[in-house]
C-alpha cells in the first residue's frame, strides 16, 4: 500500500485528514504512535509485574502479536471464549488464560486433545463447572483450571453489592473447598487464581457529575483495602492446599493499585492500548486516543448541524450516555440528545459543524475497546503520519466469537 505523507501536527483533525485523504469513510484505524505511548504508560504503572494482554480489548490478531512483541513486560494472553482461545493456540500463541467459564462442550473436547506443555487454562468458580468439563472432556488429558474469586464490594451494611456479578467464591473457606475438589479429581490441574476488581479497573473516578464522582471515590478507597486483605487471605489459604503458578488481577484502570499487592503475581490489561472514551474519566492517569473510526458527513439539516452516515456503535453495559461513542475531531461537536448515535445516521452539532461540507469526515472514538472491531473488517495502522498497514480484525478473518 502506498504511504501518505502528513505535514499537519500528529493527532489533529488536519493531520488525520491528510493521512486519509484517499480513503473513503466509514473506516476504522489505530494510531500506532499513541498505542505504543499508552503501552509504555501501562508498563510504568505496572511497576515490573508482567501484564497479560486482554484479547477482547484488541480483537485484532496482528495487533495482539504486536502488543506481545513490544516489551517483555507484556506476557501471555487473557482470552474471552474457549473457541477464540483454541483458534489463537492454533495460530501459534501460547500462555493463554480463558477469563470466563465456558459451557462449550465441543471446544472442551478439543481442548482435552491438546497434550502439550503450556496448554490453555480455563476459568471455573464452582463444582458445576468441573462436572461439565469432566463430562465434555472425558478421556482427555487433565484440564488446567483457574479459580476466579469475587472481589466485589458490599456496602450499606452488606445490602448492596458494588462490582461485577461473576464468581460466587468470596471467602478463603469457599476457595479452599473448590481447590480441594479440583485436587481430588484426576481430570484437573489447578493452575492459578484470578480476581477482577471491575468496579475499580473499569469505572472511572472522575465522571461528569460531581456527586457521582464523590461516591465513586469513597467506594474505591474503602474497596481497595477490602480487596487487598481478602485476596491475600484467599491466596494464602489455597496455597496451603496446593501451590498455584500465578495469581492474576487488575485491569487498565487499576494497574498501579493491583501491582502493589504482594499476593498478585501478574496483571491483566487491554483497553489501555486503544484508550477508548470511558478512560477519559480517570484522574490517576491519562492515555492518548489511539483507536478511532471516521464517518462521512451525509447532509446538513440546519445551520450548526451535520448528519453523519451510521455511527450507532454503542458499547455494552448499562444504558446510559457513557456508552455512546465520543465525537473526537474536529473538536466541539456533540450528539443530538433526542437521536444520539443512530443505526443509519447520527446528527452532531456545534461550532465546527458549519465548517464541514458534505463528504467531509468526523472522527469518533468508541466508548469501550475491542467492541469497535465487530463493526469493521480491517483497521488502518497509522504511524509517523502515514498509513503503514491495513490489518484484519477478528471479523475480517471471519471470526465472531460472541
Amino acid at each position: 500500500m502506498a504511504t501518505v505523507e502528513r505535514t499537519a501536527p500528529a493527532g489533529t483533525y488536519e493531520g488525520y485528514e491528510a493521512t486519509f485523504a484517499s480513503i473513503e469513510a466509514p473506516f476504522a484505524f489505530v494510531d500506532i504512535d499513541a498505542m505504543y505511548a499508552n503501552a509504555a504508560d501501562m508498563l510504568r504503572r505496572a511497576a515490573g509485574k508482567p501484564i497479560r494482554v486482554a484479547t477482547k480489548s484488541l480483537r485484532c490478531r496482528p495487533l495482539i502479536a504486536s502488543a506481545l512483541e513490544l516489551d517483555d513486560g507484556f506476557r501471555g494472553l487473557m482470552t474471552f471464549t474457549l473457541d477464540e482461545t483454541l483458534w489463537l493456540w492454533e495460530m501459534g500463541f501460547d500462555d493463554l488464560l480463558l477469563a470466563y467459564p465456558t459451557a462449550d462442550r465441543q471446544a472442551l473436547a478439543r481442548l482435552a486433545a491438546i497434550d502439550e506443555p503450556g496448554r490453555p487454562v480455563v476459568m471455573v468458580d464452582s463444582t458445576e463447572h468441573l462436572d461439565l468439563i469432566e463430562d465434555a472432556a472425558a478421556g482427555g488429558v487433565p484440564t488446567r483450571v483457574c479459580i476466579e474469586i469475587d472481589l466485589s464490594f458490599w456496602t450499606a451494611g452488606g445490602r448492596v453489592k458494588v462490582g461485577t456479578k461473576r464468581s460466587p467464591i468470596r471467602t478463603p473457606d469457599q476457595a479452599v473447598q473448590l481447590a480441594r475438589e479440583i485436587e481430588r479429581r484426576p481430570a484437573f490441574e489447578l493452575a492459578g487464581l484470578m480476581g477482577y476488581e471491575g468496579h475499580i479497573a473499569g469505572v472511572g473516578d472522575s465522571p461528569r457529575e460531581r456527586v457521582r464522582a464523590e461516591v465513586i471515590r469513597r467506594m474505591r478507597k474503602a474497596s481497595i483495602s477490602d480487596i487487598r486483605e481478602r485476596r491475600a487471605a484467599i491466596v494464602e489459604a489455597v496455597s496451603r492446599v496446593t501451590p498455584v503458578a500465578f495469581v492474576n488481577g487488575g485491569g487498565t484502570g487499576s494497574l498501579e493499585l493491583t501491582t502493589a499487592e504482594p499476593a498478585v503475581t501478574e496483571l491483566a490489561a487491554g483497553s489501555g492500548f486503544y484508550a477508548p472514551g470511558l478512560f477519559d474519566h480517570y484522574s490517576s492517569f491519562k492515555l492518548r486516543p489511539a483507536a478511532m473510526f471516521a464517518l462521512p458527513v451525509a447532509r446538513r439539516p440546519a445551520r450548526g448541524w451535520v448528519t453523519l452516515l451510521g455511527g450507532g456503535y454503542l458499547a455494552s453495559g448499562p444504558a446510559d450516555d457513557y456508552r455512546l461513542p465520543v465525537p473526537h475531531l474536529p473538536t466541539g461537536l456533540e450528539f443530538d440528545s433526542m437521536e444520539g448515535a443512530g443505526e443509519v445516521q447520527t446528527p452532531v452539532h456545534g461550532a465546527a459543524a458549519d465548517r464541514l461540507k458534505v463528504g467531509d469526515r468526523v472522527y469518533l472514538r468508541h466508548a469501550k475497546a475491542g467492541e469497535l472491531c465487530e463493526r469493521f473488517e480491517s483497521l488502518y495502522l497509522v504511524q509517523g503520519g502515514r498509513i503503514v498497514d491495513q490489518v484484519p480484525t477478528y471479523r475480517g478473518e471471519g471470526r465472531c466469537f460472541v
